[in-house]
Formats: C-alpha cells, structure tokens, sequence
C-alpha cells in the first residue's frame, strides 16, 4: 500500500480537497486503483450537527454517513462510492479510546495521546487502506499545520512513514502563494513559514503544491525549492482554474504523476485523457444557456450547496448548456423581492433546516406552479411544494410541517418510529434506500427504471393522511419506498415539469454522469425558454 498525505498550509479553503481530488485522479488515469480518507480535526462525531455556515454543505455517503463535503469532491472526481470509515474526526478517535478504557483493553496503562490516540488513528487509516482494496491511498488532513486540534493526527502520519517505510509514504503540501503589491510580486515567504512549522513535527514535504491566481514564476518555484528543500519539479502550480475539472490536467502537465511515481517507485504507467478531455470540452464550449434560481437560505455561502452546483456542471457538459445560477435569498423573498424571480427558466428549491426562510421558498414553490416554470424540490424543497399547494390548491391556509410549528393540518410530520429519539446526531433517515417509480410516470420516463437507489438525509415525511386528498387535486406521488408508506417523487399533472424527490439525487452526480433530476429540469428549462 501506498500513501499520499495532503496537508495544508497558511490558511484553510485554499483546495486542499481538489489538490487530493486531483492526485488522485492523475494516478487512476494510469489504471492504479486508489481511494481516499479525509481526516477532520473537530471534536464533532460527524459533521451532520454542524451548520452550513460552519463547514459548508453536509454531504451524505451511501451507507448514511454524514460527513465533509470533501469526500463528495472525492467520489465525483475518481467516481467511487466511499463509506463513512473513510472520514475520521477526533470526536470517532477519542471515543474509540475511551471506550476501550472503559471495558480495561489497556490493562491498567494510563491512556496518553502517544501512543494510544495515534495508534487509533493509525489504525482506522490502515483499515482504510485495506478494506478499500485499493493500491494508493490519499489522506487528506483538514484545517492548517499548527493547529492544536491537528497535532495529534500529524503525529501518527509521521509514525505511520516511519513504520510502512519512506518508499510507500509521501507528503504533498498546499500552501498559498499570495500576490502582494503594485509590482504583482509572488510571496513565498508564508510557504517557508509553513514548511517549518511542518518540519518541527518532523515531517518534510516531498511535494509543494503553491495555490495562486496565477502560474507560479520560474523564480518563485526555484526560491521555495531552495528554502524549504524539496526538489524543483516537485514545486507545483496550482493556479486558478476555470474548472475544478481541470485541475488534474493542470497537474498532468507538471508531470505530477511521473514525480509521485518516482517517488513511491511506481512502475510508469501511460494515462488516458480522452473522455475527461471530451467533458471539458462539452462543458466550456455550451450551444445555449439557462438560468435556474435556486432559492435557499445558505445563499452568501456557495459551499452550502456544492453537490447542486456540481450537478448543474454535469448537466452542462451533458446538454452543452451553460447553467447560470440565480442566488435567491428566501429570506429576501419573504420581504418582498419577488422581482428575484423574475425572467428564470427553473426554479430549485434544496434540501435544509429549521423554519427561518420557510415561506420565502413556499412563494417560489407557488410562483413556480403557477406560472407553468419548470420547478425541482429536493428533500425540504419536496416538503415546501406539498405545504404550498395544501395550502393553495386544498384551501388549507394553516398547512405546514410540525418541524416548524403546530398546526391542524401538519400535511408534513413524523413517522411514528421517529417521535420518541430525542438526539439529532445520526438518528435520520440516512443513506442510500431503494424507491420504487410508478409505470408510466414521468420519475420512471426520467430514470429509465421503476426501481432506484437514491440517499437521504431526512426525519419528516408527507403525512398519509392528506396522500389521497393530495393525489385527487393533482399532486401525484409518483414514487414511494419499498413499504408505500414514504412518498419519494410527487409529479404535478398538466404542468410541463413540477417535480420534488425527498432523496437527494445530487450526491450522486458525477461529470459522466449526472443527475437525472437535475438533467431532466434543465433539458424542461430550455423548452421553457424558447416558448418565452
């Protein structure tokens, strides 16, 4: 086994998760099978109680882990399904040994960060590598060197070279390369100040990967070869890119895999480009383009929606057609700004929490309906549209969820089996579940299939009571779990495309291919918009 870990300097958000996305995607071009574990230092068990606005979207894996939206950036890129062991938090590390403590696996030893929370972790990394059955592993370490929550963790990837041999593991280092003054002079000094700070662990970088908004300078990668020792054609430039897509072709023109493999004394193995190079292609050169509002509460961070972003990118390089996303604040909405609306050829309404901007989206949900707009809910936006139209259409002007607030006519509520669990943490309906499409419905002309596996992220569901009054006024649920006793797709008869899936069929996506959801709503947005 081989490992590749990727550490980050100066500052977080500089790409780590790309520059591992792409490292490995560069070695799976060659016919190396490889996989990936992302390490978050928090103290959080998972991040599935953690708000957008704290770490961005919560991306969910096929067996329900909810973890960092990193891992999401790894199964779009090398196209894998992980499972939640490939995310490790020091929230599972310490439990993990706490527990053992408490049932006397240590025989009496006083349990100290070194050797028994490095142990662990380098346990569950191993594990890792093993059960995947891959050949090279990338370990992705969140936040930056120095950090006091990471230190544990840098410690045991340090011991973990030691142990399996410096031929079989390798550093990779991102750092920023910041722009200062008039003169657009490249700094390399917060690199040198990092590399050190790294070297006191007593890890020396093998590779330096320089974020910067533009190529590195011929100068500027011989200066921080020369300082912080690491050979010049393993100095990367990592500038931005038009795509994230592109990266690992940015890096295949560094020869990053012919240095990796030198490294590790991999055999050299010829690459092939072909269809990642046809998808770039299809995706920077669109025949039209469309708009699409998508109408959230979580709008001032993009992240909080990755997996819908890059979903609408698939789509785009499947269609040739350029998505423009309209940021809608719900909240603006609710206020007024119904002009936000305005001129859109879809309207998605995502998946989220809590009742704050609830009604903005119900009046996107209903100006979308009533305007004949191609309109997609997911997950909470599935429940808007159910609320909206009990309450337009059935006449039931108190409709809601009983997530939100007590009403007489909770058309969204809790399953009988969820009323009782009083902890938030991994207690939803999490992970991929089969659905079951009805024949002839437009979810099964969309799938090609009546039965699919979608993943979910939910408590709340369509309240069985109101089903048949829904479905006699025109909300048709055309797809239910293997019971009947979730709805999973409704459909609206005589609209051109009003459809809401309770799963969310984002984290699936992938750039050869894409969401059929979110594929049918722009392929309907676009015959929407040569009729207006």
């Amino acid at each position: 086994m081989k490992y590749i870990v990727v550490t980050g300097g100066v500052l977080s958000g500089l790409g780590k998760g790309i520059t591992a996305s792409s490292i490995g995607k560069i070695l799976q071009a060659r016919g190396f099978r490889v996989s990936a574990v992302k390490i978050d230092p928090y103290i959080n068990y998972d991040a599935g109680t953690m708000g957008p606005y704290q770490h961005g979207e919560v991306f969910v894996l096929k067996d329900g882990g909810e973890v960092d939206l990193d891992l999401g950036n790894y199964e779009r890129f090398l196209d894998v399904d992980l499972n939640f062991d490939h995310n490790i938090t020091t929230g599972k590390i310490y439990r993990a040994v706490i527990e053992r403590e408490r049932k006397g696996e240590y025989l009496g030893k006083t349990v100290q960060i070194i050797p028994h929370i490095t142990d662990e972790i380098k346990r569950r990394i191993r594990k890792v590598a093993e059960r995947s059955g891959a050949e090279i592993l990338i370990v992705e370490v969140g936040g930056t060197v120095g950090d006091i929550e990471s230190m544990p963790f840098l410690e045991a990837l340090r011991q973990l070279q030691r142990e399996e041999g410096r031929e079989n593991v390798m550093f990779v280092h991102t750092t920023l390369i910041p722009i200062v003054g008039v003169v657009g002079e490249q700094k390399t000094k917060p690199t040198q100040h990092s590399v050190k700070e790294l070297r006191a662990i007593g890890i020396s970088p093998d590779m330096i990967v320089g974020r910067c908004s533009e190529e590195l300078t011929e100068e500027t990668k011989r200066k921080i070869s020369l300082f912080c020792d690491v050979p010049y054609n393993g100095v990367i430039s990592a500038p931005d890119a038009r795509s994230i897509y592109e990266v690992p072709l940015i890096f295949e023109g560094q020869k990053v895999a012919e240095y990796i493999s030198s490294r590790l004394n991999l055999e050299h193995r010829e690459a092939r480009w072909d269809e990642w190079m046809e998808y770039l292609n299809s995706l920077y050169n669109p025949e039209r383009e469309v708009t699409i509002a998508l109408v959230g509460k979580y709008v001032k961070l993009k992240d909080a929606y990755i997996s819908h972003i890059e979903a609408f990118t698939h789509v785009s390089a499947a269609l040739r057609v350029r998505v423009n996303i309209r940021w809608v604040d719900s909240e603006a909405l609710e206020k007024g700004a119904t002009s936000l609306l305005e001129g859109v050829h879809g309207v998605l309404i995502p998946g989220g929490f809590g009742y704050r901007g609830v009604e903005g989206k119900i009046m996107a949900a209903r100006y979308a309906r009533e305007n004949g707009i191609p309109f997609l809910g997911v997950c909470l936006g599935f429940q808007i549209a159910v609320i909206e139209f009990a309450r337009n259409v059935l006449g039931y002007e108190d409709a809601n969820s009983s997530e939100f607030v007590e009403t007489e006519h909770p058309v969204i509520d809790l399953l009988p089996e969820q009323r009782e669990i009083d902890m938030l943490g991994g207690t939803m309906r999490l992970g991929e579940e089969e659905v079951v499409l009805k024949e002839g419905s437009m979810a099964h002309t969309i799938y090609g299939t009546t039965r699919i596996y979608e993943r979910h992220r939910h408590r709340y569901e369509v309240n069985p009571d109101y089903i048949e009054e829904l479905e006699s006024a025109g909300l048709i649920f055309s797809g239910t779990d293997t019971t009947g006793r979730r709805m999973e797709v409704f459909e609206l008869r005589g609209h051109p495309f009003y459809l809401g899936s309770q799963f969310h069929p984002e984290y699936k996506s992938r750039p050869m291919r894409p969401s059929p959801l979110h594929l049918a709503l722009v392929k309907s947005a676009v015959e929407y918009s040569t009729r207006m």
